[in-house]
């Protein structure tokens, strides 16, 4: 028994793809600076109708991007998520930085009964002024990120909220789309989430959706 023919070229995969998302996606409530991000996303995942869950502040895109042209750091509270990101694209050579690997974030996490993701996000609570921080494992980050806002740390530039699971990813998320803290962001409503979604969501600040392979 063969393997039946199959789609080979990279390339031609990639324009496929995109044109068949575009086609299966509804963006007509989804900013046009928002776009390639969501096609992204739906690419990551494969679920185009994950755009309808989408929630956004409309001037997220431009944010972000001004921050990574301005040589702004990307905070990720997970390796998975950093490794996704297309180091070749960055505007500034900017770094990427995974908080959980804080030397003392295991620590700090048994000190405070916590997890490491948000002991991580803690311990970096002053360096994310003006970066990008994208979420793509522990709703703990996210939550612990808004509650150091709420005590008076510096914002981030853009919060990619893309937490997942079933203890605390909707919740978390849906406290960042009642109160943003005045910080731009995206996030994906429910328990989907993860890290190729957030990793896909930086991507998509450094160029079009459609003009590089991932």
């Amino acid at each position: 028994m063969s393997v039946p023919p199959y789609l080979r070229d990279p390339a031609e995969i990639y324009r496929r793809s995109f044109a068949m998302i575009r086609e299966a996606c509804d963006l007509s409530r989804v900013p046009a600076a928002l776009q390639p991000l969501a096609l992204r996303v739906v690419h990551a995942c494969g679920m185009p109708e994950i755009v309808g869950d989408l929630r956004f502040s409309p001037d997220a895109a431009e944010a972000g991007r001004y921050a990574l042209e301005a040589g702004a750091g990307i905070y990720c509270d997970a390796r998975m998520v950093a490794e996704g990101v297309i180091r070749a694209r960055l505007p500034r050579s900017n770094g990427v930085v995974v908080t959980t690997d804080a030397p003392s974030a295991a620590d700090r996490a048994r000190r405070e009964g916590t997890t490491r993701a948000a002991a991580g996000m803690a311990i970096h609570r002053d360096v994310v002024a003006g970066a990008v921080v994208a979420i793509g494992n522990a709703p703990t980050a996210l939550f612990r990120l808004l509650e150091e806002i709420d005590r008076g740390a510096p914002r981030p530039a853009l919060i990619l909220a893309f937490p997942v699971g079933f203890v605390g990813a909707a919740e978390s998320k849906d406290e960042l789309v009642r109160d943003p803290r005045g910080v731009p962001f995206v996030t994906l409503l429910g328990r989907r989430g993860g890290s190729a979604m957030a990793a896909a969501a930086v991507n998509a600040l450094l160029g079009n959706a459609e003009d590089a392979t991932p």
